[in-house]
């Protein structure tokens, strides 16, 4: 199989992915564990939520960065996908887990916007505890959108992290001895 490079297209896909997986893991970590050392109850999610806010244009830039990256990845090397034993199945878990992640990171937007509407409604500000735990004050859908979040905002970094993990195994198929290995192996399955 012909040798070329896919710099860019690596660039794309690596910084991508790590820009989503290390924003998602500060802000559950850094932002919304910080919420709750905000002293006035109702600011606690006005602040989490504008921090999320700032940050979700570059989100969406590094989400774009590793889909267009990923894909030209998986174009630049369809040969090896069909021809070399591994590469189709870690390919298609990478699939999954990218699917996966962006779902749940759109699902995690939207219930951050459930909980900024009520901001609105609410008077300024939605009483709480943290970002992602509910007060005694906190109004049911409110809480419930601060429930689901509490959930989601580990599911992103560990989906994400599964897909760093899937990338690092593809990246060692490419060294020449798995390549020849795992397409001798794909000639004579039965053996």
């Amino acid at each position: 199989m012909p040798s070329q490079r896919n710099t860019l297209a690596r660039s794309l896909n690596d910084l991508g992915l790590a820009a989503w997986f290390g924003g998602s893991l500060m802000g559950a970590v850094g932002l919304n564990g910080a919420s709750r050392e905000v002293s006035d109850p109702r600011e606690r999610t006005r602040v989490a939520n504008e921090g999320w806010g700032r940050w979700q244009p570059l989100n969406a830039a590094a989400v774009g960065a590793y889909l267009v990256g990923s894909t030209r990845l998986l174009r630049a090397n369809r040969g090896r996908v069909v021809a070399q034993r591994g590469v189709g199945t870690l390919s298609g878990l990478k699939t999954l887990l990218t699917v996966a992640a962006l779902g749940t990171t759109a699902y995690a937007g939207y219930m951050g916007r459930q909980v900024e509407a009520h901001e609105a409604t609410d008077g300024g500000g939605v009483p709480a505890s943290g970002a992602t735990e509910p007060g005694p004050q906190t109004p049911p859908e409110a809480a419930e959108a601060q429930r689901r979040l509490r959930t989601l905002q580990w599911a992103v970094p560990a989906l994400t992290g599964a897909l760093l993990v899937v990338d690092a195994g593809l990246s060692e198929q490419q060294r020449p001895r798995q390549v020849a290995r795992g397409v001798l192996e794909r000639l004579s399955p039965g053996e």
